[in-house]
């Protein structure tokens, strides 16, 4: 029984150790600027960003992930939202990039999540039920960050479609103040057409 409890608790522990990066985040970039973030990679080190612009002019930006020596592993040019997943297959760092280069005057609102795993080589001594709680361990986690992720993607839709509402209905209330003012002004202008005037 007490082999079966360290068993259980070495496996937790692994768990609770497993390497595993984990980023959300949202950022402003000015019109005519960019901005970059880097992660330090190994050989086999797994990664994935995804984006969305959530404000500002078009709605669309550029995107490109580029590895060691500046050689460009992927690239976006003016999408919305995008996802981009790489294997390193170089140690040295990963740098990603958001650019409004294309936008002289409107600033726009990128949330962007970044997730990966970390690579370990796995020896034989590892035990089949080990490699496939880390196995199911990284599904979870990937999993939750999609959710977090489709979250913040409902927000920003809901955020639209309540502005569209309120610019609908003042369009509307302006509309009927037009229209009951030229009702007022035609009953006026015909009254006093049909009107019988006397000189005296």
């Amino acid at each position: 029984m007490s082999r079966l409890l360290y068993t259980l608790s070495a496996i937790l522990a692994v768990l609770l150790i497993f390497p595993r990066i984990i980023s959300a985040h949202s950022i402003e970039v000015p019109a005519g600027k960019k901005e970059c973030f880097f992660e330090d990679l190994h050989v086999h080190d797994k990664m994935t960003v995804s984006y969305q612009v959530g404000g500002g002019g078009h709605l669309d930006i550029d995107f490109w992930l580029t590895g060691p020596n500046d050689k460009v592993l992927g690239k976006h040019i003016r999408q919305d939202t995008g996802s981009l997943s790489i294997t390193a297959e170089a140690d040295g760092r990963h740098e990603y990039c958001f650019s409004n280069q294309m936008s002289a005057i409107a600033d726009k609102i990128v949330s962007f999540n970044v997730h990966g795993v970390i690579y370990i080589d796995e020896d034989e001594a590892v035990a089949p039920i080990e490699r496939e709680i880390r196995s199911l361990s990284i599904g979870l986690l990937t999993v939750k960050d999609e959710q977090e992720y489709i979250v913040v993607r409902e927000r920003t839709h809901r955020n639209t479609a309540e502005s569209t509402n309120a610019r609908v209905k003042w369009w509307s209330v302006l509309q009927a103040i037009v229209i009951f003012s030229v009702v007022a002004w035609q009953i006026y202008y015909l009254k006093s057409f049909f009107e019988v005037k006397r000189i005296i």
